[in-house]
């Protein structure tokens, strides 16, 4: 019996004595904990041949844009009315040389294309006059045709004591002579630039220097502030001038050597059709 009761007080211990154990643990369990994290494990050791990181880039400084004082634009502001001129003669001398040398240039390349017309469409025709109508208006094969056939035409009076090849021949050579004035039309001025430009530009660096020179006696001092900007006008006037006067040396030769091979191909046309005029002159009379 004692036994019993033993067991049963026993029993009662154990029920009161394991709730109070467990119920300390599960609220350890629920609460985060505080306890210091553990250490980062140790970096991996760096490999030797691993080249070191590059250097960052220093970062871009702002770049300041100064105004250039010895430009063009200075110079016209700058410049006193003596240079403004001289420098407005020397662009108009360029524009011109330049209208002159492209219009030129079509013009050739128009006659060109004449020429061919003329081979291709008037020696296939019947009869001059045909041919004749065969070209346009305006082109040189056609003026000279029309110079040949009015001198058969107008052979009487005073020309009749003319020998009629001698009369031919003058009027087709006189149609030829204008064809030719006319393909010379503006070289004149090219030549006139070419060889007159540089001085014109030589003007305005004499005109500089003297202003560089007057600075310099002014202020008593050749400062580089006092010459600069006159003997900067000095410069840029003498390569204007190069500039002006190395194309219209350049496009009338140019220009001079595409008009010798136009003319001749005029003046071929012109012997052909003088000995066709001729022929068919001499035809009928014999008949």
């Amino acid at each position: 019996m004692s036994k019993l009761i033993r067991l049963a007080m026993l029993a009662a211990a154990l029920m009161i004595a394991v709730p109070g154990a467990i119920m300390p643990i599960a609220a350890q369990a629920q609460t985060p904990s505080t306890a210091p994290a553990a250490p980062a494990a140790p970096a991996a050791p760096t490999d030797a041949t691993t080249p070191p990181a590059a250097p960052a880039a220093p970062a871009a400084k702002g770049t300041d844009i100064v105004d250039n004082p010895y430009g063009l634009e200075a110079l016209w502001k700058g410049g006193d009315l003596i240079a403004r001129i001289t420098l407005g003669i020397l662009v108009l001398m360029s524009m011109g040389s330049w209208y002159i040398i492209i219009t030129k240039v079509y013009e050739q390349s128009k006659m060109g294309s004449q020429a061919r017309a003329a081979a291709k469409h008037f020696w296939t025709a019947s009869t001059v006059q045909k041919g004749a109508e065969s070209l346009k208006k305006g082109s040189p094969y056609r003026f000279i045709a029309e110079s040949g056939m009015e001198a058969t035409s107008k052979h009487e009076g005073l020309l009749g004591n003319v020998d009629l090849n001698t009369w031919i021949s003058m009027s087709i050579q006189r149609a030829i002579d204008n064809v030719q004035s006319r393909t010379q039309d503006g070289l004149a001025f090219l030549a006139t630039v070419g060889s007159t430009a540089p001085f014109v530009g030589l003007f305005g660096t004499v005109w500089g220097i003297y202003h560089a020179l007057t600075a310099i006696g002014i202020a008593g001092q050749a400062s580089i502030d006092k010459v600069a900007v006159p003997v900067g006008e000095a410069l840029i006037m003498t390569a204007i001038g190069l500039a002006v006067a190395v194309p219209a040396v350049l496009g009338y030769n140019w220009l001079i050597r595409r008009n010798k091979s136009a003319m001749e191909q005029v003046r071929g046309f012109g012997s052909d059709l003088h000995a066709v005029l001729l022929s068919a002159q001499q035809s009928p009379a014999k008949a």
